[in-house]
């Protein structure tokens, strides 16, 4: 078995309820001097006696005792019972950290997991998009330089694609704007955006674009956005 196999059973093995064939296996990997197993029950141990030096042990009144042990025919010989009770409370603590640790993890696991593919999700219809408005029979393109580079497609009916480089992230409390702009009119809002560290950024706006698109701009907004343009564009793309 491999080590990552064996991961979860060191604890066990320590307080001695580890399940087969993983005993056996710790067990031959130990006395092979295998160092990752050695080094795992060193911490499985600490562990255990950090916990066994938590249990308070408990101490049961000797009246108690004299009544439990001559119920059961046994005379009174010395015999304590802390080590025995502390032991119990060790193993059951013990467990308790283990199992409860686990169960942690596995929730975490799957909050991340669902966290995941609802990011993949996103991303998924976001690119179906964007193939859509490249594809499109109507869609229209055109480039812009200087600095950050790229393309921006439009098509009527399925929205505006920016695609950049070199591009990099707004400043903090601001955030990247774009702007369709029709003749002779306002800039119309299409939608906040942010570029990755790397300077790549790609945009979608779906859905249909205002009539008579010619100008298609970004501008640096407070990362709330805005209604109009509060600053120059620097990045300017004329519609053919």
């Amino acid at each position: 078995m491999t080590h990552d196999e064996l991961q979860d059973h060191y604890e066990l093995y320590a307080i001695g309820v580890a399940g087969e064939p993983e005993r056996d296996e710790i067990r031959e990997h130990l006395a092979r001097g295998c160092e990752v197993c050695m080094k795992e029950m060193n911490r499985a141990r600490e562990l255990t006696a950090l916990l066994g030096s938590a249990a308070a042990p408990a101490e049961p009144s000797r009246k108690l005792r004299r009544r439990i042990l001559a119920s059961v025919g046994f005379e009174q010989r010395g015999f304590g019972w802390s080590p025995v009770l502390a032991g119990a409370a060790t193993l059951a603590l013990a467990a308790a950290v283990y199992f409860g640790g686990r169960e942690r993890e596995f929730a975490e696991d799957a909050v991340r997991l669902r966290d995941q593919v609802r990011r993949q999700t996103i991303e998924l219809t976001r690119l179906s998009e964007a193939f859509a408005i490249i594809s499109g029979p109507s869609t229209t393109e055109a480039a812009f330089g200087q600095g950050p580079k790229g393309k921006v497609y439009v098509d009527p009916q399925r929205g505006v694609l920016l695609i950049a480089s070199n591009l990099p992230p707004a400043p903090a409390g601001k955030i990247y704007e774009m702007w369709v702009i029709p003749k002779g009119g306002k800039p119309v809002p299409a939608g906040l955006f942010q570029s990755e560290p790397t300077g790549a950024a790609l945009h979608v706006q779906p859905g249909p674009v205002v009539a008579d698109a010619n100008i298609v701009a970004v501008t640096v907004e407070p990362e709330s956005g805005s209604q109009q343009p509060t600053s120059a564009p620097f990045m300017v793309a004329t519609l053919q």
